[in-house]
């Protein structure tokens, strides 16, 4: 049975569907998803794994700036519906209780004799303090903005200060560790050096340093309890005893949405072995699995969408993004298999491109289409909250080297500043040149990995 969540997501995908006036076989087509699929997806009977194929179907529909912002956000909300366990709803803020009453002093009585006024009644001890109050304010803070934070998808991002977070004894600072929305891929045994081994500054302006700048009080990485997250990036410190995740001076939430925005184009991963014995590429959301099973690793280049929301109405600025290279080797003498046929899409979002193989690499506004129309690209700063997202497509290209990497994003709020790491569940992405590589696509004319030729 749909859910209210996902029967509004379907609601608006219905709208634009009948707005467009294209049939569903033709959307469906445009898609690369069977008719049957694309119905459920508007009758609310599914939702959809990832956000990139709902962004096709929005942008083939035609919808506006506002329009997207709504299908994504509904979206996240469906997805986080769908994801529940049975029987339980959406979180509650819990309500605050009436302040407790002071009882009143007593009122002496006249009398035609000069009487003492009695003293005033002192309860023996003061009112017990309710469950909520004994609630530190971070938590009660934290509990009123359940209603956002359960809208998020898990991503592999730390916020800059949960080290100052757990300095203040709040055993939740893991809540705002997140976790990476896909599965890890490991890289073969064969790794790059620590992330302080080879540190590129990614611009003269703004260097993603592990340190906060000295007026606000330099706040010390440390690896996270949770097994799936990041070592915590740098930021500001929080004041001892009155900060908190959400509000104003906290870190905007990073979700990796997609790892290939451009589906469903196909994307090349590595294998060091022949196409003897390895499976047919799976369904997009176990691709994966599938590599990490075969030790894989991305070729050509990687297609990371971030969706980036802030925890609260307050506006956090997001000043600029970063690429750090943690090593650069040449590239892997491995195989090339190619994960799908074809796109036949006449959209080109909106990008962020990085050419890895620099020697310090930089994160690039790139323009896209939609049909006849160009949108243009737009730098860094952007803003966002609680109720306004910002989704990046990021195309991190290597051609000569095999590099690992992860990503910084510089923010501030309320005269507090500080970055976010992004990476793969706490280890660097890892991506490889494939020139000259042998190269396999699956079941063009028999069904198995056959000889690929790239056009």
């Amino acid at each position: 049975m749909a859910t209210p969540e996902a029967e509004q997501f379907a609601a608006l995908l219905k709208e634009l569907k009948d707005r467009s006036g294209r049939s569903y076989g033709v959307l469906a087509g445009r898609l690369h998803v069977s008719t049957s699929t694309l119905h459920r997806y508007c009758n609310g009977d599914a939702v959809p794994n990832e956000y990139a194929p709902v962004e096709r179907f929005a942008r083939l529909c035609g919808a506006a700036g506002d329009e997207l912002v709504e299908v994504h956000r509904r979206w996240i909300v469906a997805d986080a519906a769908r994801r529940r366990p049975a029987g339980t709803g959406a979180p509650v803020p819990l309500p605050v209780p009436a302040a407790a009453s002071v009882p009143a002093k007593a009122v002496p009585v006249a009398a035609p004799e000069p009487v003492p006024a009695p003293e005033a009644v002192v309860p023996e001890s003061a009112p017990g303090r309710s469950p909520w109050a004994r609630l530190s304010r971070r938590t009660r803070v934290l509990l009123a903005a359940a209603g956002v934070a359960a809208l998020l998808v898990p991503a592999g991002v730390v916020a800059a200060d949960l080290v100052a977070a757990r300095a203040e004894g709040g055993a939740g600072a893991q809540d705002r560790a997140g976790r990476a929305g896909g599965d890890a891929l490991a890289p073969p045994a064969s790794t790059g050096p620590g992330p302080s081994a080879s540190p590129s500054s990614p611009s003269a302006s703004a260097s993603p340093s592990v340190s906060a700048s000295p007026s606000s009080g330099a706040s010390s990485a440390a690896p996270s309890a949770e097994p799936g997250a990041s070592a915590a990036g740098s930021g500001t410190k929080q004041p001892q005893g009155g900060g908190s995740g959400t509000g104003l001076g906290a870190p905007p939430a990073v979700t990796i949405s997609s790892y290939n925005w451009d589906e469903p184009c196909g994307q090349f991963y590595l294998l060091d072995r022949g196409p003897e014995g390895i499976d047919p590429p799976p369904p997009p959301q176990d691709r994966r699995g599938w590599a990490r099973k075969y030790g894989g690793v991305e070729g050509g280049n990687t297609l990371l969408q971030l969706t980036v929301q802030g925890t609260s109405r307050e506006a956090v600025v997001l000043k600029g993004l970063y690429v750090r290279v943690v090593s650069r080797q040449a590239p892997l003498p491995w195989s090339a298999y190619l994960m799908g046929n074809g796109c036949g899409s006449s959209i080109v979002p909106q990008t962020f491109a990085s050419d890895l193989d620099t020697g310090h690499p930089v994160i690039t506004p790139v323009p896209g289409t939609q049909g006849d129309r160009t949108i243009p690209a737009e730098p860094f700063p952007y803003k966002v909250s609680s109720e306004d997202v910002e989704v990046f497509n990021l195309d991190m290209k290597a051609t000569g080297y095999d590099v690992t990497w992860y990503l910084e994003l510089k923010w501030s709020s309320g005269g507090r500043e500080g970055m976010l790491r992004i990476d793969d569940h706490g280890k660097p992405f890892r991506t490889s040149g494939m020139r000259g590589r042998p190269m396999y696509t699956y079941g063009n004319d028999e069904v198995k990995w056959e000889s690929y030729q790239a056009g």
